[in-house]
């Protein structure tokens, strides 16, 4: 007889092989015919909601492998929300208008460009858009990520444009809006001014410098010792291009100032440099010799007179708390134009804010000296013109960070222009900003702390953009007195011809067609105004989101449960949002902020082209699959940067294979099981299979609690651990005997897959979220039960069961696999001795103690199936059998040997029933009996 025939082996259509690159596009072509995202919205009408809102990427370029992180982290939350009984709705965006667009276009047209009207740039702005949402929706969709794609939000949409005209004109009414001079980040390369977040730091090498600015007057009746001498007060720049600019010298009004007499380069001067930092000053200036002639508090020096170096200008000696004894001298060269702490404390003291460089960074031609030279080329001009004057005390080279533009990646200049601003003063915006990040869940909780102390010491925003591709500032200048006109009224105006036409109306129509019929200045009566020409900045568009989105779709709300970026977003969307919504609403856009870091190489380092480390996200799904890649993002802490490497993929794709070969098992085992039909009761139930159920309670209340807490890395490991070691080291290997030999319709074998079905059940909702294309594929091969959705996505997560939950049995079962565990050492050296092949040859004597020896017995007659073994007794060893003594347990001893009796032809196991039945058939009296049932 071919017993292979008799035994119940497992079968199952689940491929092995997962061919994930392949067969995830299938899954998605089923997704999009059956409307699987439409379903799940109508499923979820009438719950109470959970709203993610989507921070918009950039519409240029392709996806790259932060896209991917930031995308499937989004997607597992809203789908475990949505599963977890929420109607958690998920509407994508996209950021559409600024700088990289427009210098993406221009340098295609090259030359033309300066032949085509600002509407025709901006057409082409828009075309050049709208590809690129195209590419990148279709990179996300491919990553499994569920939403309304056909719906997005895309700030160029006309109604968004025109939400973003009416959450100005709000600003405009409240009085927060203004038009000032002041120092901002200006790009000479994109001449534009830059938001902060469109700054970021790197190595830069500059000009330092050491320079005097003599004191005019005899301060002798303030500080004696210095009667009828003329001391200099000492700066440190790393900026010499900004002395041309100069206007005063900063000291703290607090710190002790030394004037000291020393002789440098220069000849002998009487020096003014902080105390604190004069030791370290001489020795950077090379002064090895010098006298102090008196101290005093910087306070004395208010309001007294220095000569600029070399231009017929005096500068100011003033007082301010932003000067720091951290490097330099204590004394701060201050130029309004040039700098926010120069311009704030410059103000205070009636400083004209003096800007001599125009917009490509190149000085004025009333600037005496350097007129047209660029400010960076200026650098070694300054520095000799100081030289030949004797004001230069010392010139060297500095590496050091400098803020450069994100775009072009070159340097940028603090310069005063004419800008739109909103007012973080004026309506509290400030104070009622950080009140309302206290009220903010942050997650982590260090990003409170990080946009706390950002938003509570930023300058006014600066809105205004000198661009095309963006939407307008939409106020005019009357050409009569210069005052700017900001109404409620023509805001609504343009508002609603921007919702009809596109902001590109600003830019086609003249302004008396924008103004309504017979508009009069109400300043001066005047009828002939000037359109501005500034437009925004991209941040406040997508700042505004919360009006444009969440306000505005019917399936959203506002505030938001949760916005989700990139820890540069505690400057950047977050920032904006937060400051558009406290501005105008009186509170945030969001209940929650969750912030992830960055993806980074396996050696910690950014990713970039030229470094040549990239990996990214196309490569992967081609490779592995996107399921690996999402994968890989759940394994990771987010809250820190997140490293990827081929080595990192192949981890996690070992990984993802025994998750898979344990749903694969369990599948083969399930293939005539009707849940309906063959299901025990819990009280049923094996003792070994109540312990599976308990297990799988911990797993189920340990995964809720990580969806719930987004700690999301704790899942992968609570899944992977459960099905490498609950499951697969010894639940489903001690069940491989009795599902396999067992009668099929037994109560032993019902007993083992009732408890199967429940887990395959549990762990494929458990796993939807975050292996979506693998969890559907599962899903689809299950048994059919009543109530079977057409998609894995469409039902509930598992809830733990009071029922399951039995710690007396866990504590029971945990001593036993700490047994077994010592049981397969003994194995172990028995095979290596060669007294066995494999388990099942095996026959084992275990000698306890008195009430060790009587739990062991406890679980008598299965205890050889539980070790693997054919025989397993409790006995007094002989002596002459070779013993194990476990190191772990006291007092147990374990004795292996060759198994009595005959080996089962079926089961294999060793039993001294084999071939004793009236056929006398190679088979032990268990299979025996299973073999004539069927016969």
């Amino acid at each position: 007889m071919d017993y292979k025939e008799t035994l119940n082996l497992p079968g199952t259509a689940f491929p092995m092989k997962a061919n994930l690159a392949g067969r995830e596009p299938e899954t998605l072509k089923k997704w999009e015919e059956e409307n699987i995202y439409g379903r799940i919205r109508e499923l979820s009408e009438g719950r109470e909601k959970f709203i993610l809102h989507d921070g918009p990427p950039y519409a240029n370029g392709n996806i790259h492998i932060g896209h991917a992180l930031n995308k499937v982290l989004k997607d597992i939350i809203v789908k475990s929300r949505q599963m977890n009984g929420f109607d958690a709705p998920y509407v994508p965006g996209w950021d559409c208008h600024g700088l990289p667009i427009e210098l993406q276009v221009e340098k295609k047209l090259g030359k033309k460009k300066h032949e085509l009207t600002t509407v025709e740039v901006r057409k082409l702005c828009r075309e050049y858009a709208e590809s690129f949402v195209d590419i990148q929706r279709d990179d996300f969709k491919r990553l499994g990520v569920f939403g309304d794609w056909e719906r997005p939000y895309l700030t160029m949409n006309h109604e968004y444009e025109a939400a973003i005209v009416r959450e100005l004109g709000r600003f405009m009414e409240s009085g927060s809006l203004y038009k000032g001079k002041k120092p901002v980040h200006w790009c000479a390369s994109c001449r534009t001014a830059l938001a902060e977040a469109e700054v970021e730091y790197a190595d830069h090498e500059s000009s330092s410098i050491y320079v005097k600015f003599p004191i005019k007057s005899d301060i002798g009746a303030k500080v004696p010792e210095l009667k009828g001498k003329k001391p200099s007060v000492v700066i440190w720049t790393t900026t010499p291009w900004t002395i041309p600019a100069n206007m005063a010298v900063c000291l703290h009004p607090d710190f002790s100032y030394a004037a000291v007499e020393a002789q440098n380069k220069t000849g002998k001067d009487i020096l003014i440099i902080a105390e604190d930092l004069l030791e370290k000053c001489m020795a950077e200036l090379g002064v090895e010799g010098y006298k102090t002639v008196a101290t005093f508090k910087g306070s004395v020096l208010e309001n007294e007179v220095c000569s600029h170096p070399f231009l017929e200008r005096e500068s100011l000696v003033i007082n301010g708390r932003h000067v720091t004894l951290e490097a330099g001298t204590g004394c701060v060269h201050t130029a309004p134009g040039h700098g926010q702490d120069d311009y704030v404390v410059g103000l205070k003291y009636g400083l004209e804010v003096y800007n001599p460089v125009n917009n490509g960074g190149v000085y004025n031609d009333d600037v005496e000296f350097f007129a047209g030279e660029h400010v960076f080329k200026a650098n070694p001009l300054v520095i000799e013109k100081l030289e030949e004057v004797g004001a230069l005390l010392k010139a060297s080279r500095l590496k050091h960070s400098y803020p450069h533009c994100w775009r072009c990646k070159k340097p940028i200049l603090f310069r005063a222009t004419d800008q739109w601003f909103i007012s973080m003063e004026k309506n509290d915006l400030r104070k009622k900003a950080l009140a309302e990040i206290n009220s903010t869940e942050w997650i982590p909780a260090w990003g409170k702390d990080r946009i706390y102390s950002m938003v509570e010491n930023r300058p006014d925003w600066c809105l205004s953009r000198q661009r095309a591709w963006g939407v307008p500032v939409t106020a005019f200048r009357c050409s009569s007195c210069e005052e700017m006109v900001m109404d409620s009224e023509i805001v609504e105006k343009i508002a609603a011809m921007v919702e009809k036409e596109s902001s590109d109306v600003w830019f086609a129509k003249d302004a008396a067609e924008l103004l309504p019929e017979g508009f009069k200045c109400p300043s001066c009566g005047g009828s002939d105004f000037e359109k501005e020409k500034d437009i925004l900045d991209v941040w406040f568009d997508s700042g505004v989101s919360h009006s444009a989105v969440l306000e505005q779709r019917e399936e959203l709300g506002s505030p938001a449960d949760l916005y989700l970026e990139g820890s540069d977003q505690h400057r950047g969307w977050f920032h904006s949002s937060l400051l558009a919504s406290v501005g105008t609403r009186g509170r945030a856009p969001y209940k929650m902020v969750l912030t992830h870091g960055f993806v980074v190489d396996k050696k910690g380092k950014k990713m970039s082209k030229s470094a040549g480390n990239v990996i990214a996200p196309q490569d992967v799904i081609k490779k592995y699959g996107a399921d690996i890649l999402r994968l890989w993002v759940s394994a990771e802490d987010y809250s820190d940067d997140i490293k990827i490497s081929e080595e990192n993929l192949t981890r996690i794709s070992d990984a993802y294979r025994r998750i898979r070969n344990t749903a694969r098992y369990i599948l083969g085992n399930l293939g005539e099981f009707d849940r309906k039909k063959d299901a025990l009761p819990y009280a049923e139930l094996e003792e070994l299979d109540r312990w599976a159920l308990h297990r799988l309670n911990i797993l189920i209340g340990k995964v809720q609690n990580a969806y719930e807490s987004f700690e999301f890395h704790q899942i992968y490991h609570a899944v992977h651990n459960f099905c490498s070691i609950d499951m697969s080291a010894f639940y489903l290997d001690i069940l491989k005997d009795r599902l396999y030999c067992s009668g099929s319709l037994s109560e032993w074998r019902r007993s083992a897959q009732t408890v199967l079905f429940e887990i395959i059940d549990a762990i494929v909702k458990l796993m939807a979220p975050v292996i979506s294309f693998t969890a559907e594929e599962i899903w689809s091969h299950m048994p059919a039960f009543e109530g079977k959705e057409p998609s894995v996505h469409m039902t509930r997560l598992p809830e733990p069961k009071k029922e399951w939950s039995d710690e007396a049995l866990a504590e029971r079962w945990g001593r036993l696999i700490q047994i077994r565990g010592e049981v397969s050492k003994a194995l172990e050296l028995a095979r290596r001795d060669k007294v066995i092949g494999h388990s099942l040859d095996a026959g084992v004597v275990v000698e306890a103690g008195d009430e060790l020896s009587d739990f062991l017995r406890s679980f008598e007659p299965e205890l050889n199936r539980i070790f693997i073994i054919s025989k397993a007794s409790i006995a007094a060893l002989d002596g002459k059998t070779p013993t194990y003594e476990s190191e772990e347990i006291e007092g147990l001893k374990i004795a292996v040997s060759s198994a009595s009796g005959e080996k089962c032809e079926r089961c294999w196991n060793y039993d001294d029933s084999t071939g004793s039945n009236v056929k006398n058939l190679k088979v032990c009296s268990r299979c025996y009996e299973v073999v004539k049932e069927i016969e």
